[in-house]
């Protein structure tokens, strides 16, 4: 039950996408004075050593993080991002060697103002530990040691009325993708503003593959400002029709400007982190 460590797979093409699309929520969080809230529900490490046995296992950084460190005109939404891993190297300021991958709790912490939240929840007890390590001490920062489903209700709505949600659970759990659904229905039920952002795996599961379209009806129904969803395909399956194939980012309530920056971003993340002849993209977004 508590197997998955995403030390294994930092930095991978799952990540990018994922946390492209966060730094550029935040940037755009970030343009009203009015403090904002980011709740993540399964907030891991925080930040992994890509020079430790767990990451160098598979090493999926290298088809991840490593395809994009120093490629020159990257779109902006990408080199914002790219910025961000930089930021964290051990010499920042020669951003030269490529050795630690910040994960999601790091990304919006250097991305917060003195008046923003975050709060994580990670029921991983290693990965509990090394949180509460990185931010003891830190007032703008609560971590909880659970899978972050049931804490929406102590979270949501937030009192100044500006949050993030970021739901991406490994899914090794098939209950993961009703609890997923569950909680974004919550969410919005509570907070029909918040800003919802799902990562969703591109595998050969039915669940995951009907996600997308239950989490846009839901979006419709209950959001403000409809929904928007970018999917990146890198890998072919294995011989027995399995495998990572990418995944998608689910977002409800988007900024007006992510549609536009991910309509850049997408092909160059397919020719940069594809991995075969039929790597592709899709872009899909509906207004409320």
């Amino acid at each position: 039950m508590l197997a998955y460590r995403h030390a294994f797979h930092a930095g991978n093409h799952a990540d990018v996408l994922k946390h492209a699309v966060l730094v550029a929520v935040l940037r755009h969080m970030n343009l009203k004075d009015k403090a904002w809230r980011l709740i993540d529900t399964h907030a891991g490490a925080g930040a992994y050593d890509l020079a430790h046995v767990h990451a160098r296992q598979h090493a999926e950084f290298e088809q991840g993080i490593a395809r994009l460190w120093d490629t020159p005109g990257l779109p902006p939404l990408l080199a914002d991002y790219v910025a961000q891993v930089k930021a964290v190297q051990p010499d920042a300021a020669l951003q030269s060697e490529l050795r630690f991958y910040p994960g999601s709790p790091v990304i919006t912490r250097a991305l917060m103002r003195p008046q923003d939240q975050l709060r994580l929840h990670e029921l991983h007890p290693t990965d509990h530990g090394l949180l509460l390590k990185r931010f003891a001490g830190d007032r703008a920062v609560q971590v909880v040691h659970s899978d972050g489903f049931a804490g929406l209700k102590a979270h949501l709505p937030p009192p100044s009325r500006r949050g993030v949600l970021l739901i991406d659970p490994s899914y090794e759990l098939k209950r993961d993708y009703a609890a997923t659904f569950d909680a974004v229905k919550e969410a919005l039920a509570r907070f029909a503003e918040c800003v919802v952002l799902v990562w969703i795996p591109q595998i050969a599961d039915r669940e995951a593959q009907a996600l997308p379209q239950r989490l846009a009806r839901v979006a419709q129904n209950q959001g403000r400002r409809g929904w928007l969803h970018a999917q990146l395909t890198v890998a072919r399956p294995n011989d027995r029709g399995f495998g990572l194939l990418g995944s998608s980012m689910l977002v409800i309530n988007p900024p007006h400007t992510l549609q536009a920056q991910l309509a850049q971003a997408l092909p160059v993340l397919v020719q940069r982190l594809g991995q075969y002849d039929g790597a592709s993209y899709r872009l899909d977004a509906q207004t409320a």
